[in-house]
């Protein structure tokens, strides 16, 4: 969930948002959305794209 993440991470929601918005993070990848349309965010995900790994991975 976007909250628990941000609270672990010390990203805001907005950031979070946005990087979805404009497709930083891809959905399956970096978050998943449940079907109550809820965001949940892959912490896995995420550290790959912080190192960089998730352009490896999509080549």
């Amino acid at each position: 969930m976007v909250r628990t993440f941000c609270l672990a991470s010390g990203y805001s929601p907005k950031a979070v948002y946005r990087k979805i918005e404009r497709g930083d993070w891809v959905q399956g990848r970096e978050y998943r959305k449940a079907p109550d349309g809820r965001i949940l965010i892959d912490y896995e995900g995420v550290q790959r794209w912080i190192t960089g790994l998730h352009r490896a991975a999509s080549n």
